[in-house]
């Protein structure tokens, strides 16, 4: 994995050692000797990680930790303290300042080079995230991310009764009455995937049911659509350092011993809930700046840019399939009269009555879109022309049967035109997909000229 790491240490012997080894692993390793000098290269350099001596000439390394947090450019580099202090007074207040880990000198290779693998995934996907929703926040799609307060749902997984309540009488900061513990089944069962019943992190005994069960209910969890993306931590009573790398190379969030303090246990869930929960609303807000990408607006219809690419995809179907599907575009008569006499608010409310009445009226499969200023397109996937033809003219009955009430108090009615075309894959030369809606477009304006609120059937090419 690529990855630009910035070495802050006092000891030219250290920042050498630790340049080797990043080095031999591809990773990117550049230098500084002291506090303003991170601080200055986290700026310019703009580094993936930071491991971060804690004993530096000019300031402490938690000073320097705390400057880095409070800078916009810097605060979301993830940042490992290193220390040679077995103080867990430093190690605290080393994660009360924001630090993502706290390693104790001398640091086994393999948990060193698995945990940087493990902060470099996650904070490649948060970094991915979080430039999509940049994007769709500078296209008007998304909305600003609001601050929050960390609020989450901690359970932990263990069959041994004694570790199990001490974790959850330590974890009574992050939630009242502190996590819930349940069982391997529970953790696996159906009712933890309903809405709001779903962990955000889960603590695991790392033997569970045996040597290597908390690294197979890992691995469950992710791989279930309910769990993928939550955070996992796991407790070894007895940790080795294979052990601890090969948690933070399947995809653990931490990897802890067992005989962890309560106070240091809660500050490292709170820091692994708050990534967890940041991640889910990344991710909400890049569905919803997708699905507004594809949604018109104003009718909720979907628009041109998706029903064209959907369109061209019933027409495969339909071709591999040797079925027909039917093509409509539809057009409200006269529109600009109403927006002429009614304002365009009250065109706006035309516009969404009619599509709510094409919407309601269609069956499930049927793809319906505002692809124009008053025009719309349905297609009909699995039809002939005789459903295709009563279907249109049933639609066409429908936006005129009833008045159309406007936010001013008025009413009026409306009518639509609509062409229509039933594709035909029986000849030597099937047309393409766009052919067939170039024959509903030009029936449409057949109907259009014949005196509107009609349906014309588009001729075949053949």
């Amino acid at each position: 994995m690529a990855g630009r790491i910035l070495i802050v240490d006092d000891v030219a012997t250290n920042r050498i050692v630790f340049k080797v080894k990043l080095a031999a692993a591809c990773y990117q390793p550049v230098m500084a000797s002291d506090g303003v000098g991170c601080l200055r290269m986290a700026r310019e350099v703009q580094p993936d990680l930071i491991l971060l001596d804690a004993t530096l000439p000019d300031m402490p390394g938690i000073e320097v930790l705390r400057q880095l947090r409070a800078e916009p450019e810097t605060r979301n580099i993830p940042v490992v303290l290193i220390s040679a202090s077995t103080d867990p007074a430093l190690c605290l207040a080393a994660l009360e300042a924001g630090a993502d880990d706290c390693l104790i000198k001398p640091i086994e290779d393999a948990v060193l080079m698995a945990r940087l693998r493990n902060l470099l995934r996650l904070h490649e996907a948060l970094a991915e995230l979080g430039q999509r929703d940049e994007t769709l926040q500078t296209l008007g799609l998304a909305e600003a991310q609001a601050g929050f307060e960390v609020q989450g749902h901690t359970v932990i997984v263990s069959d041994r009764p004694d570790l199990a309540l001490r974790w959850r009488r330590e974890t009574v900061a992050l939630q009242p009455g502190g996590a819930r513990v349940i069982s391997r089944a529970e953790a696996l069962s159906e009712a933890l995937a309903m809405p709001g019943d779903t962990p955000d992190v889960f603590v695991i005994d790392a033997d569970l049911g045996g040597a290597g069960g908390g690294l197979r209910l890992m691995s469950e969890l992710r791989s279930r659509a309910a769990t993928r993306h939550a955070g996992i931590v796991l407790l070894h009573v007895a940790p080795r350092a294979e052990d601890l790398a090969m948690a933070y190379d399947m995809g653990a969030n931490l990897a802890l011993p067992a005989q962890i303090s309560g106070r240091e246990l809660t500050l490292r869930l709170r820091g692994v809930m708050q990534r967890k929960q940041l991640g889910d609303r990344l991710r909400a807000s890049v569905q919803d700046g997708l699905r507004m990408a594809v949604i018109d607006p104003l009718t909720g219809l979907y628009n041109r840019r998706y029903a064209l690419p959907r369109l061209a995809a019933i027409s495969e179907r339909a071709e591999a399939l040797e079925s027909c599907f039917a093509v409509m575009v539809i057009d409200i008569d006269r529109f600009k009269s109403v927006n002429d006499r009614f304002g365009h608010a009250g065109g706006d409310a035309v516009l969404v009555e009619v599509a709510q009445r094409l919407a309601e009226n269609l069956r499930a499969s049927d793809l319906v879109a505002r692809i124009g200023g008053e025009e719309f397109l349905v297609a009909l996937p699995d039809i002939g022309l005789a459903e295709a033809r009563s279907t249109a003219e049933r639609l066409c009955a429908l936006v005129q049967e009833r008045p159309i009430h406007l936010p001013d108090g008025q009413s009026l009615s409306v009518t639509v035109s609509i062409g229509l075309a039933v594709s035909d894959f029986g000849t030597d030369h099937p047309e393409e997909v766009t052919q067939i809606f170039d024959r509903a477009d030009r029936a449409l304006m057949i109907a259009k000229a014949g005196g509107r609120n009609q349906v014309i059937l588009g001729a075949s090419a053949a």
